[in-house]
């Protein structure tokens, strides 16, 4: 986990992720992204150098009718000293099964969005954590080249003029790799998803395709990220 503290701390101070007084919702879906998100940021209060707080806030979309079991999360969090909420939802089975989504990702990112932001608010919390990682930051803005027509990304840290919230991205220099054998050599829970579309999305063909061309021309995902942060599209610059 050092490397990615290391990671998680350059991003947190590049991008002023995080100032004294915040009260940051994890988003903790259960992947291994969200987790390693959690631990990463609970461990950094101790030499950071901010004064913040922490709580996981797991959003259920119920995929199947059925409640997913995130115990092993919630012992993760009493280990570590943090809150977990669950919030229930139908969002499964409004996407899947009354909607019938022939692209459902969308639709369901958008709706466990407002619900993770709905809830945080009720907490108390001026900020959310999500955990979007290095790759993730370079399949999106290919996806969005690709499929909308358009040079963009997320951004590092997205305020809303209408809320007074804000959401963070602490895992945007960590390659997914580095998470995964974090993961794995800390024995950290990783919760299995049950989403039907999982691993047949837009989002598996890109990751796909980038480590096609990659192989064949390796460093080319370090020159698509390092072409976002030098346009400074969407808060990228430095």
């Amino acid at each position: 986990m050092q490397k990615i503290l290391g990671h998680m701390r350059k991003a947190i101070q590049q991008y002023h992720m995080i100032q004294d007084g915040d009260r940051i919702a994890v988003g903790v879906s259960g992947g291994k992204d969200s987790v390693a998100l959690l631990v990463g940021l609970a461990r950094l209060r101790s030499f950071i150098g901010i004064s913040y707080e922490v709580t996981a806030l797991t959003i259920d979309p119920a995929f199947g009718g059925k409640a997913t079991d995130y115990s092993p999360v919630t012992e993760l969090c009493r280990r570590l000293g943090v809150r977990h909420a669950v919030v229930p939802t139908q969002i499964g089975e409004i996407v899947f099964d009354a909607r019938k989504e022939p692209n459902p990702c969308s639709l369901c990112s958008r709706m466990r969005r407002g619900a993770l932001t709905n809830e945080a608010e009720k907490l108390g919390c001026n900020k959310i954590a999500l955990g979007h990682n290095y790759d993730d930051t370079v399949e999106t803005f290919l996806m969005n080249l690709f499929t909308e027509g358009r040079i963009g990304c997320y951004s590092p840290v997205t305020s809303f003029e209408d809320k007074n919230i804000a959401i963070i991205r602490p895992l945007v220099l960590t390659e997914e790799r580095e998470i995964r054998r974090a993961v794995k050599r800390n024995g950290l829970p990783v919760v299995k998803s049950a989403c039907p579309a999982d691993g047949h999305t837009n989002r598996e063909k890109t990751k796909e395709l980038i480590a096609q061309l990659e192989r064949g021309d390796h460093g080319l995902k370090d020159r698509l990220f390092g072409a976002l942060v030098r346009s400074n599209i969407d808060g990228w610059g430095i």
